[in-house]
This record gives structure tokens, sequence and C-alpha cells, in this order.
């Protein structure tokens, strides 16, 4: 804003600006220019009209305008526009007292769009000659007003950060005492400000965790650790515990040396219970609060490594409950959830503090023993086990005997893994469950060659059927006064292509534990109808013929169906064909066993009560169930230790059946002996290998022939008859 022209101009300036031509004027500004240039402050002057006639080179950098710009600018102009008002008021009050000075702050727009701001002394200097005008003497104050906002703003945002906090926040000297705290700090331990400022934090802290603050502080002042995260506990005012995460930062000067710390804290008691809860949720069983499968394994595999590190034995117990499926069908889950837990507790009782008890899953438990000293003493825990669950329990009202099998697997420092542990505790107790249940049985090698036998002769006996491998033999049943054959037990037979003759006791227990007993047992019922229409008529009545049912057979509610279809199939009068179920499978649940055999009994298919005597016997039950036919145990037929009292008892036998009209078959009869006996006692019906072993299908008429020919009992004084019309009817 320097005059630049030459002082001979004399052009008048725009906007009433002085004339430089004027000699005073000029001798005038060349002092004030000298002045200007030398200062670093913005200075500039004004006319009466308030335009600028001059400017140094440091108000031309900050209005960003070049002297021949600047000079006869309308200061208002560069004034933003919010401070108009304020400062024409102040400029105008300002020219009505000459030497008067007035202080301004106030912002600047520039050409380019800046907003700057401008603390300000304009003295009116209109009566100096040296001036003549009002002289604004400023100081661009943008930076520094910039800075101090921006303390404010930090002061603010500390002030929020701290005070306002609702994290609990700490300032503590080099040695640890306190500096200050916040509201949210003296909350979570239950102190005022004033009883924790200028002491440590061994105030509130839990005395077996003072430890850990000494630590982190030392590491921090070493420089180790400028930033820390740590867990302890701390003891409030009213004496509850609670636990905190603790994050200490260390404040450093321009030096590099520590000034102070800063802690950060945060409450994380009920999150740690949460996660503690959480945790025991997802490594414990919720119904009995027994280890899961999860927390088990690792158990185990600590166990593995402490035995190979120290010596020692250690074993695994399968414990499976025998028959449980039957409390939760006659009670309900909620008695059988109750009796889980209950047998849980009667683990507890006999495990030891170093045992690991698990529920494996359903009605299986797992016990991991640690620290024996032979296999021995593993074999002792789980008899100790099978004695605690002799004692019946007692669940609302309704008192329960539940017995157990148990297998049991060992494992020494030589073990390499223990992962087929729990497989080979499973395989032995398959062998104790084969065995008649209520029994622990330890591991052995050639039960796993067993166990890997079974499982491909399963998987063979799945396609067995397809295969054309399995067939149906029948043994004849015989009228003991004449000897005539009145009907045929069909029983099952599988000619392994490899092995041969597998026998039933093997295959029918390997079907039962899969759904393949539904497909063995579709076959029988099949092949059973089929043999009707060429089993041989005797004395032009034809046979009945019973076929066995195996539990799950019994109670598969399709069964109604499945038999209706196969007596249809092949024409064959349902009469003519007996179910036979033991009493144990009758009585499960006597509820569904009388729906179905009122099904049966309506298609007009009757029911034999198999093995009869061995089970439960209840008359009660035996007239609600009306068996057709009753087929008696062969224990009865040659008892281990004949006497008189085992002849009364099948004589009592017999007579029940006489009263209840039912079919009395005797089965398992061997010698002559034996026929003697049961003629002795009035038994009219038998079977046995007196007569003959199950045949095939196209041996029976030779069969037939045979006894005709040479009847292995002299029946020269029988009568001849056909069966009562109860049990055989004329097709």
């Amino acid at each position: 804003m320097d005059d630049k022209e030459s002082p001979g101009r004399r052009e008048e300036e725009p906007r009433g600006a002085y004339r430089l031509s004027d000699p005073v004027v000029a001798e005038r500004f060349m002092a004030l220019e000298a002045l200007g240039h030398n200062s670093s402050d913005v200075i500039v002057v004004l006319n009466h009209g308030g335009f600028v006639v001059y400017g140094n080179p440091v108000a031309q950098q900050f209005f960003e305008l070049s002297a021949e710009e600047g000079v006869g600018t309308d200061a208002l102009g560069l004034i933003h526009p919010d401070d108009h008002d304020r400062v024409l008021q102040g400029f105008v009050g300002l020219m009505e007292r000459p030497g008067g000075s007035i202080r301004e702050s106030l912002r600047v727009v520039t050409p380019s769009g800046l907003e700057k701001e401008l603390e300000l002394v304009a003295t009116n200097s209109f009566d100096n000659p040296a001036i003549g005008g009002v002289l604004v003497n400023g100081q661009d104050v943008t930076q520094r007003n910039r800075d101090q906002a921006e303390l404010v703003s930090l002061a603010e945002r500390f002030r929020v950060a701290f005070a306002e906090n609702m994290a609990p926040m700490t300032f503590t000297d080099l040695e640890d005492r306190i500096i200050d705290v916040n509201d949210a700090m003296c909350e979570m331990v239950g102190y005022a400000r004033e009883e924790l400022v200028g002491r440590d934090s061994t105030t509130f802290t839990y005395v077996e965790d003072v430890g850990i603050t000494e630590e982190s502080h030392r590491r921090a002042l070493a420089g180790t650790a400028p930033q820390t995260r740590y867990v302890k506990r701390y003891r409030r005012k009213d004496g509850r515990v609670i636990t905190v995460e603790v994050s200490r930062a260390t404040a450093v000067g321009p030096d590099g040396a520590p000034q102070y710390f800063v802690f950060s804290e945060r409450d994380i008691t009920e999150e740690r219970k949460m996660t503690a809860e959480l945790s025991k949720r997802a490594l414990h069983d919720p119904l009995t609060g027994l280890a899961n499968r999860s927390l088990f394994e690792d158990r185990l595999d600590q166990a593995h490594a402490r035995a190979r590190r120290h010596g020692g034995f250690g074993a695994v117990l399968l414990i499976d409950l025998d028959d449980f499926k039957g409390v939760n069908d006659t009670y309900g889950h909620v008695i059988g959830d109750e009796l889980l837990a209950a047998i849980a507790d009667r683990l507890r009782r006999v495990a030891r503090s170093t045992d690991t008890l698990c529920r494996f899953g359903g009605d299986e438990f797992l016990v991991l023993v640690e620290e024996i000293a032979s296999a021995d003493q593993a074999r002792v825990i789980a008899e100790r086990v099978l004695e605690e669950m002799v004692a019946p329990f007692s669940l609302r009202g309704t008192t329960f005997v539940q017995r157990a099998s148990i297998g049991v697997a060992i494992f020494d420092p030589s073990a390499e893994d223990v992962s087929t542990l729990v497989q080979s505790a499973d395989i032995a107790l398959y062998e104790a469950k084969r065995q008649g249940r209520g029994r622990a049985v330890v591991f052995t090698p050639s039960m796993h060659q067993e166990a890997v036998s079974r499982f491909t002769l399963a998987q063979d006996l799945s396609l067995a059927v397809e295969r054309g491998e399995m067939s149906m033999a029948f043994q004849p049943i015989i009228d003991l006064a004449n000897g005539e054959v009145v009907g045929y037990e069909s029983l099952m037979r599988w000619h392994h292509p490899e092995r041969g003759a597998v026998p039933p006791d093997v295959f029918i227990p390997l079907a039962e534990q899969s759904n393949l007993i539904y497909d063995l047992g579709a076959f029988a019922l099949r092949a059973a109808a089929e043999g009707m229409t060429r089993l041989p008529r005797t004395d032009g009545y034809p046979p009945y013929v019973t076929v066995n049912l195996s539990a799950r057979q019994f109670h598969d509610r399709n069964l109604p169906q499945l038999v209706a279809g196969a007596l249809r199939h092949h024409d064959v009068a349902p009469h003519r064909l007996l179910l036979e179920i033991t009493e144990s499978v009758a009585l499960e649940d006597i509820t569904e066993s009388l729906a179905i055999i009122e099904e049966l009994t309506n298609l007009g298919v009757g029911i034999a009560l198999d093995d009869f005597g061995t089970g439960f016997s209840s008359l009660s039950y035996l007239v609600q169930l009306r068996p057709r036919a009753i087929k008696i145990d062969q224990s009865f037929v040659r008892p281990a230790a004949p006497s008189p009292q085992s002849d009364a008892i099948l004589e009592l036998i017999l007579l029940l059946g006489r009263k209840l009209g039912v079919m009395m078959i005797a089965e398992g009869i061997e010698t002559p002996a034996q026929y003697n006996r049961l003629r002795g006692v009035n038994c009219r019906y038998g079977q046995g290998f007196l007569w003959s072993p199950a045949v095939r299908l196209d041996e029976v008429e030779d069969l037939i022939a045979r006894l005709g020919e040479s009847p292995p009992i002299d029946h020269s004084r029988r009568r001849r008859g056909r069966m009562s019309e109860r049990h055989v009817v004329d097709e």
C-alpha cells in the first residue's frame, strides 16, 4: 500500500485520499514509511472516510493486497460482515475524540477467502502532523487465537474424558501417590476423593494383589513397559471384593522422562462371573453339572501326560444304565432327567478328588481315574460304583431300582495315545452287557478283535436279505398225546458265504443294535407266511406257525400293518399265525403292549408268551395280555436238579394255563425221560430235539414221513385227533 507514484503526480486519489504531491504530505509519509518498514505490526492509516491511505508491508501481507490495490480501499470492506456494525460504531465514536483511541478485536476476510483475526489499537491522530489520520496498529492473532481455542477444546475434552468419564480414572505421581481421581473411580472403590488424593492404591488393593501393582510400577519407571494392562482385585470400603482390569500409561516430558501416570480402570467382576458361567456351560453338562465330553477329553490328555512324567496307571470307566429307556417311556423324561441327576450325585460320592466325572451323553457316564497302582484298583473302583447303584432311588414318591454296566479301559506310562480309551471302554461295556449286565468288565486286546469282527459281520448282515442269504427253518410242535405235528416255530437262519452258518444268538443282537432288526422282522413275517402255504397238513388240518418278535419289532407301531400285508399277500388265514414275545417285552410298557395286542387280535393273529416263568410272571398282567399260547421255558422242562418241588412248579404252571384256557407248549424236550415227565403232569404240547431241530421248508415233508415211520416215542395207545378249535381252525 506504499504510494509508488512519483511526487509530481497531480491526479486526485480515489475516494478522497491525500494528494501525495503536497510536499508536507510527502514528507510526512516518508517518515511513516520508515517507521512502518521496520515494524512487525500491521500499520494502516485511514482518512476521514475510512479509506486506506497507507499500509506497511506487514499490512500488505496480512490483507493480501499490494500497495496499488490497497490505497483507496474501503477498510470496512476488509472486515468480516458480522463485525461491521461493532467496528463502525467504534470508528464513529473515535472520530469525535481527537487524540483518543479504541482497542478492538476483529475478523478479516482476505481476497482469497481466508478468515484472519486482528487485535488492534486505533488512534485518532488527525491533529498529529506526522500522521494526519486514524492510525491503526494491530497484531495478527489468528494462530494465537486458534491455539487458545484448541487449548480450550483440549481442556474441555480432557474434562469430559477425565472428570465426567464414566470409566474410573486416576492420575498418580512418580511414587504412585494419587494426584487426582474422577467420580467414577470414587464410586467404584467406595471412597471419597479426599480419602484417596495423596495416598497410594494399597488403600483399596486386595492384599494378595499388591505385588501386581508394585511390579507394574517398577516396569513403568524403568521404561520397559510405558503402557501396561493387568487384572487385580480391589477391596471396596464396604469390604466387597471386586475384580478390575487396569490400564496404566506413562506421561513423559520433553526430555522423555516420566512425569506422571494415567490409569483407566474397568470393573470386570460381573463379566468374569458371566465368563466363568459361560465356560462352565460350555464344558459341563447342564443337567448333571458334570464335565462334558470336551472337558473330559482335555482332562484325559492331561492325565496321560502326568502318567508319562511320573508313572502310575489311569483308567476310563464307561458307565451305561441298564434298561433306562423304560424309565423315560413309563414315567416321562422329567423323571428320567431327575434320575440322571441323582445318579450323578451317587457318582460324586464314590469319586475321589482327583477323578473326573463326565456325562458322556444320554444315559452314559464316564469316570477318569488317575494315580492308581494297578488295573485291579480300577476294577475295585468300578465295583464300588456298582455297589452305590444298588440302593433304590426315590423320586416324587416313586421308587426305582436302577442298575448299571461298566466297561473299563486301563492306560499306563507306556501308552502312546489315549484317544481310543473311550472306544476301548465301550467295547468292554458291550462285553459286560453280553455277560448279563450289572457288572464291570476290563478291556483286553482280544475284545477289540471281536468288536472288529462284529462290525464286519454287521456290515454283511445289512446286505444279507438282499443277497438271499437269509432263510427260515421250521421246528415242529408236537401233540404229546398222539405224536402229531400241530404247528411249527419258524426260526431265522443266516448262511454267510464265507463264515457259513451264523447262529441267531450272534446276528440277532447285532440287528437289535440298529434298524436292521426291522428289515429282518419284515423278512421273517413274509417268509413265515409263504411257508404256511407250503407246509403239509396234518390229518387234513393246516398247521399254525409261530414267529419270534424282538422288543423293538413288537413296539413298532407299523407291526399290525406289516403283519396284515404279509398274510394278505400270501392269502393265509390270520388265526394260523402266532407272534412270540417274552414276558419282559410285553411288560416293558404294558399300556402300549395291550394296545398293540388288541390290534393284532382284531386281525385274528394270536400272541404266544415265550420263555414263560423267567420274567415277572405277574398273574394280573397275564389276564390282561390274554395270550393264545404260553411256551414254558426249558429250565422247567429239564431243571438242573430235578426234584418234587420242580415237578410241583411245572404242574402249577400247566394248571394255570388250563384254567385260563391257554395252549401250553413245553420247549427244549430232548429225551424220552423229559417227555414222560411232561406227560405225567398232563402237558399237552411240546417241541425239541427229541423230534427234530428246525429244518428247511423243503425238508418238512421228509421230516413228517420219518416221524410217521419211526416216532421217537411209542404212541401205541395214542389217540388221534386235532387240536381244539381254540388253537387251530379249519380253513
